[in-house]
């Protein structure tokens, strides 16, 4: 059996760093495309469609890559805008859209859409930044429909806390020891936890989930 390759964006650190090193043990099942941001730039579209004319078979996409800027609605600025969308729903979407022919035409896909607790609900600050985790859900359930005669499945997974630096970096240590008294595991989750949630996802053991919303939070929205 060939093996499948799979791209996954933002893989040098967190989550996605995580998925690689995990999938890296299955190197006879898979061979990894992890672009840096220079190598594919998600807010740039002609980025997007000139590095997948290099890489015109992937047959599975993680779209981990993302970014978040917390603040007041009447605090973002355009650029917070423009960054966010581009690079948490557009980007993904567009990228979506140069991979799927190929795995139209090879009867087979996997997509993995790294959403967020926070594209389920919300809170305050993160009205940016959810408006593109739930349009992402949103995606994802359309093309569960759009792709399956195809063979192609999509789901996203949706982390809550997970002991990241974006988490480090917007979530204050005080912060952190009261969200956790809220958490019914008591702590947040490691990278790798989520990681081989997506490892099954893409693997041939999943032949049937497809249009899920996947919340990995330690029972924190329970």
């Amino acid at each position: 059996m060939s093996k499948l390759t799979v791209l996954i964006t933002g893989a040098s650190k967190g989550i996605g760093k995580a998925i690689a090193d995990l999938l890296k043990e299955s190197s006879t099942t898979y061979d990894l495309l992890t672009p840096s941001h220079y190598d594919l730039d998600l807010s740039c579209r002609e980025s997007i469609r000139t590095y997948c004319q290099k890489h015109p078979n992937i047959d599975i996409l993680i779209n981990n890559a993302g970014i978040n800027i917390l603040g007041a609605v009447d605090s973002i600025s355009d650029s917070d805008m423009d960054v966010m969308l581009g690079t948490n729903l557009i980007g993904p979407l567009a990228l979506i859209r140069e991979v799927v022919p190929a795995m139209k035409n090879g009867g087979y896909g996997k997509i993995v859409n790294i959403s967020s607790i926070w594209g389920i609900r919300s809170k305050e600050n993160r009205s940016l930044y959810s408006a593109t985790k739930f349009a992402l859900n949103g995606v994802t359930k359309a093309l569960a429909r759009e792709l399956g005669g195809y063979n192609i499945l999509v789901n996203s997974v949706c982390p809550g806390y997970v002991n990241t630096e974006l988490t480090q970096k917007n979530v204050p240590q005080e912060e952190q020891t009261k969200i956790k008294a809220t958490i019914p595991l008591g702590r947040f989750a490691e990278p790798d936890e989520i990681a081989r949630t997506v490892a099954f996802l893409i693997s041939r053991n999943n032949s049937y989930i497809t249009g899920q919303t996947i919340i990995i939070d330690g029972g924190f929205l329970a």
